[in-house]
């Protein structure tokens, strides 16, 4: 299973008993979808290795508590600090409307309501406070905030994004 086939659920953060057990921060708004998962993909040098999960449930709500079969010490846990954790791309929850993974929109036209066509989304910048998307066109680059205000219609058939910027907004990558 290569990285780009699936999608990150989280990283392995703390020990939970000295059985072996860690306790995984998900990085999702609802970690119950993963509580009864039968498998994980954990990163460990530049490889992702499958261990199956004997037993796991929510703990303090945002973190999964896991057993992993095989990891039956705390040296055993102690090798997996750190580690981030991946599912097959096919596992995640359909999502519909004008929510969207990050990963779903690449490659799809934007347009904006008033502008008309503004680039290819090249990638999704959510490294700052406001998650951008990074569309290209021409050769130049175009920051456009992910706002639900501005997102009209994720067009997945199409392949479009469809967007209402505030005026001038586009014009001053353009200038």
């Amino acid at each position: 299973m290569k990285k780009e086939d699936c999608f990150y659920l989280g990283k392995i953060v703390k020990k939970y008993s000295f059985k072996g057990e860690v306790l995984a921060k998900l990085d999702t708004d609802e970690p119950e979808l993963y509580k009864n998962l039968e498998s994980v993909f954990i990163a460990l040098g530049n490889n992702l290795v499958p261990f199956f999960i004997e037993a796991s449930s929510l703990h303090k709500s945002d973190l999964l508590r896991l057993k992993l079969e095989d990891v039956t010490t705390e040296q055993d846990a102690d090798a997996l600090m750190r580690s981030d954790l991946y599912l097959p791309l096919d596992l995640l929850p359909k999502l519909s409307g004008n929510k969207f993974y990050f990963h779903e929109v690449i490659d799809f036209t934007m347009e904006d309501v008033n502008f008309g066509a503004v680039g290819i989304v090249k990638g999704i910048n959510d490294s700052t406070a406001q998650a951008l998307f990074e569309v290209e066109r021409d050769g130049t680059e175009i920051l456009i905030p992910m706002n639900d205000e501005f997102i009209k219609e994720v067009d997945r058939k199409n392949k479009k994004v469809i967007v209402e910027t505030p005026e001038g907004l586009i014009d001053l990558y353009l200038g």
